[in-house]
């Protein structure tokens, strides 16, 4: 048999033997890991066991715990209560005992008051019986007086009361003309020193309205861009904004004419919105302009509100706000209505704070009493009434309605306030440079010259410029023909000449201008 044979045979074999040895390992491994499981499995249930024990155990006496102290707190209140009761029955009793001895107390005092009642009503009889008595006594002492002076108690007693009545009458009047000396002297001297006082307290600016504004610029290049092409920019702004621009060798300067202040400043802003923008044509100025105006409308709200604020004035109408920053465009004989009002105000408020009244209230009618003159609506009444009218439209105190409406004597004066305001106006206007009568003629010789153009139908605007000498009137180019236009300007030379007094001449201008506009979308 061949060596190989041999080694392959012992090979199997080999194999063979080791592979029932390793089962046998095997099996005792397995056998020894279950055992060793078994055991390990034994002593974590006799662990659990123990713990689960334990836990009882300790769940128990938390739960005995937890019953004693519910015990303890639930006989804590009880006796809580038990003691509430027994208080509160101590105090019952205690209430029972007081109102029995209020109870026999009050029968002993009504006990007393009724032994007082008859003593007391014994008391009247017997006085009683002593005044019968006395009358008696006193009938006969008249009758025996009345023989001895042969006159009854009747006339003894006019007698005596003429007398009395005479030299009464002789000591008042003697009294009363020594106190109306003393109250004039007094009063005189007082109404004096309140006066300057409060003109001493009052610091005051002289008038410093005028016809023009001065428009500053860098250069005269923006002088030139202004003035446009052949004037047409200067001419678009005189047209939207009823000035009259002077253009003169003036370096960086432009002025701005007019008579009207609101008109001045609508120019005046226009412009300086233009330079700022760069773009300066007809088309611009006239949308620059309307923005400004709307502008104006919005800081007039602003002075107002500014106004009253500093003044200390509070709960004053929406409207009556926006009359009084109104004001700071309108003037009265040269002096700045707002101005005027404002220092009218102050001096009503110190002199009634000297003579001890409402200041407040004084202070009020001091802003308002020249609130009739910004009314915007054409009125026939003077500006103290209709002042008057709009403050009692807006709910004003009566002492306020009644101060504006008398501080020129149009209607009669029922508060003390009334007076006040009347002499603060005077004190303010009567001051040195407070007032220029020419200027306020002036003005109102314009401005009934622009109204008289505008009462004739078709006209849009009216401007008076060049001091009056010139008469500017814009006509609606749909409703007036040209050959209207040119009667119109005839028919209102006509009327001016019949109607007003004025220096020289004055030319009539009437512009109709005929726009087509169209929008490309």
């Amino acid at each position: 048999m061949p060596v190989y044979l041999f080694i392959i045979v012992g090979l199997v074999v080999g194999l063979a033997i080791g592979y029932f040895v390793g089962q046998n390992l095997m099996k005792k491994n397995l056998a020894n890991q279950e055992e060793e499981a078994n055991k390990s499995a034994q002593e974590i249930i006799r662990n659990a066991k123990n713990n689960a024990e334990n836990i009882k155990k300790d769940k128990m006496l938390e739960a005995k715990e937890h019953f004693l102290k519910l015990k303890s707190e639930f006989d804590e209140d009880v006796n809580a209560r038990k003691n509430t009761l027994n208080q509160n029955e101590q105090k019952i009793k205690q209430q029972q005992q007081q109102a029995t001895q209020q109870v026999e107390q009050n029968n002993r005092l009504q006990t007393e008051l009724t032994n007082k009642t008859g003593k007391l009503e014994e008391q009247i009889e017997l006085a009683s019986k002593k005044r019968d008595e006395a009358e008696k006594l006193h009938q006969q002492q008249v009758s025996q007086l009345e023989k001895i002076a042969n006159l009854t108690a009747e006339q003894a007693k006019q007698q005596l009361v003429d007398a009395l009545k005479e030299e009464a009458e002789t000591r008042a009047s003697s009294f009363i003309k020594q106190s109306i000396e003393e109250a004039k002297l007094s009063a005189t001297k007082e109404a004096k020193k309140i006066v300057i006082e409060t003109i001493q307290r009052t610091a005051a600016e002289q008038a410093i309205e005028n016809c023009v504004s001065v428009f500053n610029i860098e250069s005269d290049e923006i002088k030139g861009k202004i003035i446009g092409r052949e004037g047409r920019n200067i001419r678009a702004l005189e047209a939207a904004t009823g000035v009259e621009i002077i253009v003169d060798d003036t370096p960086e300067a432009i002025v701005i004419s007019s008579f009207d202040p609101v008109r001045r400043e609508v120019a005046r802003l226009s412009m300086h919105r233009l330079v700022q923008d760069g773009r300066i044509h007809p088309a611009r100025i006239e949308e620059i302009v309307n923005k400004t105006r709307k502008d104006i409308d919005n800081e007039v709200i602003e002075i107002g509100e500014r106004t009253v604020i500093d003044l200390g004035i509070h709960g004053l109408h929406p409207e009556l706000i926006k009359m009084v920053g109104r004001m700071r465009f309108r003037s009265s004989y040269g002096q700045n209505l707002l101005q005027h009002s404002r220092e009218v105000a102050k001096l009503c408020a110190t002199m009634a704070a000297e003579m001890g009244l409402n200041v407040k209230l004084a202070k009020r009618a001091g802003l308002l009493h020249d609130i009739g003159k910004v009314n915007q609506e054409e009125s026939d009444l003077p500006h103290a009434i209709l002042g008057m009218e709009m403050a009692k439209k807006y709910k004003e105190h009566p002492e306020v309605i009644n101060a504006i409406g008398a501080h020129h004597d149009e209607i009669e004066m029922t508060c003390i306030i009334a007076p006040i305001i009347q002499v603060c106006d005077a004190i303010s206007g009567s001051r040195p440079g407070a007032r220029r009568e020419m200027m306020e003629s002036y003005a109102r010789r314009l401005r009934d010259l622009e109204d008289l153009a505008l009462s004739f139908k078709g006209v849009e605007k009216c401007y008076a410029i060049q001091a009056g000498r010139e008469l500017r009137v814009i006509v609606d180019a749909e409703h007036i023909t040209d050959d209207e236009a040119n009667m119109m300007s005839f028919n209102i030379s006509q009327r001016i000449e019949k109607e007003m007094q004025y220096p020289g001449q004055i030319k009539v201008c009437v512009i109709r201008e005929m726009r087509s506009v169209a929008y490309a979308k």
